[in-house]
């Protein structure tokens, strides 16, 4: 465990805009997201008019500029109203949502889209722009689900596998900070994946469990460590099902952090089971930190 403090840097913040309910529900949880870092607001709207150029008349690609730009004021004027003082800016991309996106994010920007597009079609499931976009980021990405819930608990989740969550764990420390609350540390751990068979199961239980609540520990300790004001708890669960636990874990919480683990063999770059699920059904908006490339498994 590596023990020097290393406070991770929460930059701008980058709302993705299509016309939908969800995606200016999503710019509006963005636009408070920066308020608490004291950051300007982008707001992007990706018109993909590049590639619409090879099929569409001059005069439909000018219908689509206008409409798009038409979007970006009156989400601006909507964020402004709310929130007076903080900086917004808008951005008409020529690209495709996704690209766009990421390249308005650039190495610190935390991009915010909503739970669904305006292509929906299941208010519970993740469009497939904010699909790719959370599958293909390098900085940050959060999924607004959850707002309309109830008031907010003041705790933030982290999702936490063993000592290479440490970076995640800060950037949820962060988070709890900037909300004046608490932060959560849940590790679930499967039972037949650990054990491997049921007699080693029976047999090694307490070594096992000690196992896991050692690795979560861990992080506990440098987290309380290099940020001394925050109330921290920790709750180890063994379950079948990782995805289950995170998702009812949601229901009590503001925000859910967790790592986007990088499996090149299910959706994309960075979803594993666990992480795509929580897109889907989790309760609460949804952060998402980018592993890094020498990190392996297919947990999460």
């Amino acid at each position: 465990m590596d023990g020097a403090t290393s406070n991770p840097e929460l930059g701008s913040v980058i709302a993705g805009v299509d016309g939908s309910k969800p995606a200016r529900q999503a710019t509006l949880w963005a636009a408070a997201e920066a308020a608490r870092r004291k950051r300007p607001l982008h707001i992007v709207y990706g018109a993909d008019t590049d590639t619409r150029a090879l099929f569409f008349s001059v005069e439909s690609l000018e219908r689509v500029r206008q409409a798009g730009r038409e979007l970006l004021d009156s989400t601006a004027a909507a964020v402004t109203e709310q929130f007076p003082g903080l900086p917004v800016n808008t951005e008409f991309s020529r690209s495709a949502p996704v690209p766009s996106l990421h390249r308005s994010a650039g190495l610190h920007g935390t991009i915010v889209v909503g739970s669904r597009g305006a292509g929906g079609f299941n208010t519970l499931m993740l469009g497939s722009v904010g699909l790719k976009v959370a599958a293909g980021a390098k900085t940050p990405v959060i999924v607004v689900r959850g707002i309309d819930n109830g008031a907010e608990s003041g705790v933030v989740l982290a999702a936490v596998r063993d000592e290479h969550d440490l970076d995640t764990t800060r950037y949820a420390a962060r988070e709890a900070e900037l909300r004046k609350g608490s932060l959560r540390l849940l590790h679930v751990w499967s039972i037949l994946q650990s054990a491997g068979s049921v007699v080693s199961f029976l047999d090694d239980v307490k070594e096992i469990a000690g196992e896991h609540v050692h690795h979560l520990n861990a992080v506990a300790d440098q987290v309380r460590e290099e940020f001394p004001d925050l109330t921290v708890q920790v709750q180890a669960e063994k379950s079948t099902s990782v995805a289950g636990v995170l998702v009812e874990a949601s229901h009590q919480t503001d925000l859910l952090v967790m790592g986007g683990r990088r499996s090149p063999s299910y959706l994309g770059r960075t979803l594993g089971h666990a992480t795509h699920s929580l897109l889907h059904h989790a309760h609460c908006p949804v952060q998402l930190i980018a592993r890094h490339q020498h990190e392996h498994g297919s947990g999460s």
